[in-house]
């Protein structure tokens, strides 16, 4: 016999919309698989495990001010308005290169950061 979801809201959020299954869901909210089933049957998702569930899905990111804006979170990375995405490890290792700044960093940075700005005017 097959295990067969009822499609109730919560459910339809949670699958659907987020991606998200009962495991990944206790994980990321820091509940139980058995709190996650009752959701899926119609109890009421907390607020703040709805968010942290949209937020995971990148669907809701409140800007942190104007320098952010396009920017986003999906799944544990970051997405740049040009959307690349990045991992943690990419954005230590960028840092580092920074702040190490030899004068062959310096004018390799100018040239990328020149770079990223004519990509950025193409349609």
């Amino acid at each position: 016999m097959r295990n067969r979801h009822e499609l109730t809201k919560n459910y339809i959020f949670r699958f659907y919309q987020c991606g998200l299954s009962i495991e990944d869901t206790a994980k990321l909210c820091f509940k139980t698989v058995r709190t996650v089933t009752l959701w899926d049957k119609g109890k009421p998702i907390p607020p703040e495990c709805k968010r942290l569930m949209r937020m995971y899905a990148g669907i809701e990111l409140d800007p942190l001010g104007d320098e952010w804006r396009e920017w986003s979170l999906k799944k544990g990375r970051l997405i740049t308005p040009n959307n690349w995405s990045l991992t943690p490890e990419r954005i230590i290792t960028g840092n580092a290169l920074l702040e190490i700044n030899a004068e062959d960093d310096r004018k390799l940075k100018a040239e990328i950061i020149r770079v990223a700005r004519l990509l950025k005017k193409l349609p």
